[in-house]
C-alpha cells in the first residue's frame, strides 16, 4: 500500500484553535442571551411603585419564581405565588385574575430576567396589560430590588 491511501485525517494546532474559539465563542453568546433580559415594550415599574399599586388594588402582583425561591427569600407581601414553570401557568393566572385579559398584572422574579420574557410570552397569549417589575425581588441594573428596598415579605 502507498502511504497516500494511509492518510489519517489531519487537524493541525490552527484547526483546533479555530473549533474551540468558535465552540467558546458560541457558548458565551448564548449564556449572555440566557443572563440577559429581552426588550419589550411592556410597561415597567420599580419595585416601591408595584407595592404601592398592588396596596391599592390597582394591579395582581404574581410571583413567577419557583418554590425553592419563595422558601429561600419569602414571597412579596400580596404577591400570588405561581410557578412560571408550571404547564398550566396561564390557567392558573387565570385563576387569580379571572378570564379578563386586560387586567394589570405585574409579574416579579428574582432578577428581571425571568419576568421580562414572561412578559412576551403572556403579551403573545392575548393578554395586554402585563407589567415587568424589573428589579425583581434580589435586585437587578434596575434597582436594588424588593428585599433590599425593605418591602415586606411573607415566609
Amino acid at each position: 500500500m502507498s502511504t497516500s491511501t494511509l492518510r489519517r485525517p489531519h487537524l493541525n494546532r490552527r484547526r483546533l484553535l479555530l473549533v474551540g474559539l468558535g465552540i467558546g465563542g458560541a457558548v458565551a453568546v448564548g449564556r449572555w442571551r440566557y443572563l440577559t433580559a429581552p426588550e419589550h415594550l411592556n410597561a415597567k415599574l420599580s419595585v416601591q411603585e408595584t407595592h404601592t399599586r398592588q396596596k391599592t388594588g390597582e394591579i395582581t402582583l404574581v410571583d413567577i419564581r419557583t418554590p425553592r425561591e419563595w422558601a429561600a427569600t419569602g414571597i412579596a407581601e400580596g404577591a400570588h405565588p405561581i410557578d412560571m414553570r408550571r404547564d398550566d401557568f396561564v390557567e392558573a393566572l387565570q385563576g387569580v385574575v379571572g378570564e379578563n385579559r386586560s387586567a394589570p398584572i405585574a409579574l416579579i422574579c428574582a432578577r428581571g430576567v425571568r419576568s421580562a420574557r414572561m412578559t412576551i410570552r403572556l403579551s403573545e397569549a392575548g393578554f395586554n396589560n402585563i407589567i415587568d417589575v424589573p428589579e425583581g425581588m434580589l435586585g437587578s441594573k434596575a434597582g436594588p430590588g424588593w428585599i433590599n428596598s425593605n418591602l415586606p415579605v411573607v415566609r
